[in-house]
């Protein structure tokens, strides 16, 4: 049994001044963390409300039974570092509890913020706008007073807050998009825009939503390492979560009301996000999906694996400094070669056990900021990009659902139906244009070029022929 960082502030005294959508594994490992920290530094009553709006009914029942309290393990090589997270006054489950808690909630005068990790899909965005033919948002603007989606929920509990003459809220994105509090509002707007444009006045006066990045890996939670928690604690918490020791969060200042301190618990407050959300978006991102689709197709179970195989560890520094790193302004005081070399000491933990399908997931949504952003500006720089071709059709051939030794892959994408289709359809070139036609991934320019379309028909092609690792040491 491991010794454990007890809470030090006191829970009594905590409101539901903060609610956070999408209490997953990341929230639990990183905004809760911070939060944490700030309590236990300057006490106060900045209590949290975990909720869930679809699965997950059963995990925060569980929480309630743990009266809100949950272990972190934070995990480098043997060592384990075990913490008490205490700030989460209370949960709500849309389906378990009912909507009409969750708006409740959302509109009571006392509550200042609402925190989201919903991830891409979340937001209902088809690429920087609100998708009106989205069947939720469609449903919801039918109904808007019962809403399911994220979006639908919290414009209608801002309407009641509005009706109320309560405060406007601080809606605070910690997902990973670029510009995401940006995106956020503007998907919030353009929904509330369609039924009641009142309340599309009032949040654009009224609210804030400052853009975030996050940085801490988190894997999904497996029975190995549920056992490996259990073991430390020397008793069962199904509520806990292990994460690497790393963790950032720098924020925009920019909010409705009071913001809670979590400068004193390492969070930084900047007036523009956008330098560090490119930066991790596509060196740590950008590197991720590249050896996510390639490490799974060559047989790797997890990133510390990938990093094993000596040429996809090289390759991986490469895409970050030959290829990702040109494409940034880098922030004032940031020395890229150590960010870089960071990652790689990251990604070579072996006690994350961060699965490469885990972080091969919704691939179409993650594709065009992380890879194809940068990809674009090689294009009009008239630079190189063998690496980052080589990452588009690693997942292009993940996509076709097995691996070089023949194993299944998952496909867990918000497409995945019409890659399927493409893939039982077509093969070599044809598949390759099948997939480029899929304009919410690669837009109608990109195709269009020859000197991309033509890279990346090659790279598929030497994936195929010569498979990963050879073609990886050719490029090197």
């Amino acid at each position: 049994m491991s010794s454990i960082q007890g809470i030090s502030y006191d829970r009594n005294a905590l409101k539901p001044r903060i609610l956070h959508l999408g209490f997953g594994a990341f929230a639990k490992a990183h905004v809760m963390v911070f939060h944490d920290d700030m309590l236990r530094q300057s006490a106060g009553d900045w209590g949290v409300i975990a909720v869930r709006l679809h699965s997950g009914a059963d995990e925060l029942t569980q929480l309630d039974e743990a009266h809100g309290v949950y272990t972190v393990g934070e995990m480098s090589g043997e060592d384990l570092q075990l913490r008490e997270i205490g700030c989460v006054a209370g949960t709500l489950h849309a389906r378990r509890d009912g909507t009409a808690a969750l708006l409740s909630r959302i509109a009571d005068p006392g509550l200042s913020i609402v925190t989201l990790t919903i991830t891409e899909k979340g937001y209902c965005l088809s690429g920087n706008s609100l998708d009106l033919a989205h069947d939720g948002i469609q449903k919801d603007l039918a109904n808007p007073a019962s809403p399911q989606t994220a979006i639908g929920i919290i414009a209608q509990g801002l309407a009641m807050r509005m009706a109320a003459g309560a405060s406007g809220l601080t809606i605070l994105s910690c997902d990973n998009l670029p510009a995401n509090g940006d995106l956020c509002r503007k998907a919030l707007l353009a929904y509330a825009g369609e039924f009641d444009t009142k309340l599309k006045e009032w949040i654009a006066s009224n609210c804030r939503f400052p853009c975030s990045m996050v940085d801490r890996i988190t894997p999904a939670m497996t029975e190995e390492s549920q056992q490996k928690l259990d073991a430390a604690l020397g008793r069962p918490d199904p509520n806990g979560i292990l994460c690497e020791p790393f963790r950032q969060w720098v924020i925009e200042d920019s909010f409705a009301g009071k913001r809670p301190a979590w400068d004193l618990a390492g969070a930084q407050f900047v007036a523009d996000v956008a330098l560090f959300e490119e930066m991790k978006l596509r060196l740590l991102n950008g590197s991720h999906s590249f050896l996510a689709y390639l490490g799974a197709l060559a047989g790797m179970e997890t990133i510390s694996d990938c990093m094993s195989e000596p040429s996809l560890k090289a390759a991986a520094k490469k895409l970050m400094l030959d290829e990702q790193a040109p494409t940034l302004q880098v922030p004032e005081g940031v020395d890229i070669a150590r960010y870089a070399d960071d990652l790689i000491d990251r990604f070579s933990n072996s006690a994350l056990r961060h699965k490469t399908t885990q972080i091969a997931s919704d691939g179409s949504q993650k594709l065009p900021q992380r890879l194809l952003a940068p990809v674009g500006d090689h294009l009009a720089q008239g630079r190189r990009w063998p690496l980052s071709a080589f990452a588009v059709a690693g997942w292009m051939h993940y996509c076709r659902g097995t691996s070089e030794s023949g194993a299944s892959l998952p496909l867990n994408d918000p497409l995945s139906e019409q890659i399927r289709s493409f893939a039982d359809q077509f093969d070599g070139t044809d598949y390759v244009n099948s997939l480029l036609s899929l304009a919410p991934v690669f837009g109608e320019e990109l195709p269009a070029t020859p000197a991309f379309a033509d890279t990346i028909r090659a790279a598929y092609d030497e994936i195929g022929s010569r498979g990963v690792i050879n073609s990886i040491n050719a490029s090197l």
